[in-house]
């Protein structure tokens, strides 16, 4: 149907709509923007720390950033996802010198080596042995727990939270605990002598609703125990809610890994006399971005869009 456009009888010029886009990063990629897209709404989280070995603290959860940044419309840009940490190793005897500290996680980024890059550092690993301490990270990784030991500090700052501190106080005779990794939502909790989740967990995570419903991500690992032949303590720290993994306390129950695509560190590794157990490996992070709905308003024709579409004999 024609229309009036400025005066020139001819074809409808309608607005353009773009709808809203979600892309959510599960490994690295790229991200080409849409045509209309002039910016963009972000959540970068890192790899989570590994949980260190015998009486070992917990994973620190990987760094999260989220904001919004300006881009280019029809624009590729490079999204990197970091790893998770390798949980500290269990080799040798069943004394300090056979423990290994968590491995810190992998960074991740969107658009890495541009102007608007955005990069959340990897979780640090957790504290191995009797009295490691935490390594620093995203969110720190927790200290060991057999003697007094020092959580992981967050770093750079605005990402995370600190590991807790081991505190080398007994659960009774020859029966410790670690301390839990770092959160993106709150830190890690110190080891104490109470034998319950809590004690040693890992910090809390996160909510971020950029796909719609609010998903926890980064929570911290919690911290592993236990000491002498026979001993066995009844509850596993807990892993902070946003993919972080429970600590090993308890003979019949091994901990657990940090949770895939949500950036939570490892559980730590116990100790069961007389043999050391290896830390659990932090959760990948994740990268998603969310292109707003845009238009192009309708408006008149230009002087030169008429005169192609007529010679071309598409002007009706």
């Amino acid at each position: 149907m024609a229309d009036i456009n400025g005066g020139i009888v001819g074809k409808d010029n309608p607005p353009i709509i773009q709808s809203e886009t979600i892309t959510t990063f599960n490994s690295s990629g790229t991200l080409t923007t849409g045509a209309l897209t002039t910016s963009i709404e972000y959540l970068v989280v890192a790899g989570g720390g590994g949980g260190g070995s015998r009486f070992g603290g917990g994973g620190g959860a990987g760094g999260l950033v989220t904001s919004t940044t300006p881009v280019l419309g029809s624009t590729p840009y490079s999204v990197a996802v970091g790893a998770g940490g390798a949980g500290g190793v269990a080799t040798g005897g069943s004394f300090t010198g056979g423990a290994g500290n968590g491995t810190s996680g992998s960074n991740s980024s969107f658009a890495p080596g541009s102007g608007i890059e955005k990069t959340a550092t990897g979780g640090g690993g957790g504290g191995a042995g009797d009295s490691e301490d935490g390594l620093s990270g995203g969110s720190g990784g927790g200290g060991a727990g057999r003697f007094s030991s020092s959580g992981g500090s967050a770093s750079p700052a605005g990402q995370g939270n600190a590991g807790g501190a081991g505190s080398g106080t007994p659960l009774g005779g020859d029966n410790y605990r670690g301390a839990g990794g770092g959160g993106a939502g709150g830190a890690g909790s110190a080891s104490t002598g109470t034998n319950n989740t809590a004690n040693g967990a890992g910090g809390v995570g996160l909510a971020n609703s950029i796909t719609g419903s609010p998903v926890f991500y980064a929570g911290g690992g919690g911290g592993a125990g236990v000491g002498g032949i026979g001993l066995s303590q009844s509850n596993n720290s807990a892993g902070g809610n946003g993919g972080g993994g429970d600590g090993m306390c308890s003979s019949t129950s091994a901990g657990s890994n940090g949770t895939a695509n949500k950036g939570g560190g490892g559980g730590g590794g116990g100790y069961f006399a007389p043999a050391n157990y290896a830390g659990k490996t932090g959760g990948s992070g994740v990268v998603i971005t969310k292109e707003p709905e845009a238009k192009s308003a309708s408006g008149m024709w230009s002087m030169e869009a008429v005169y192609e579409n007529v010679k071309a004999g598409t002007w009706v």
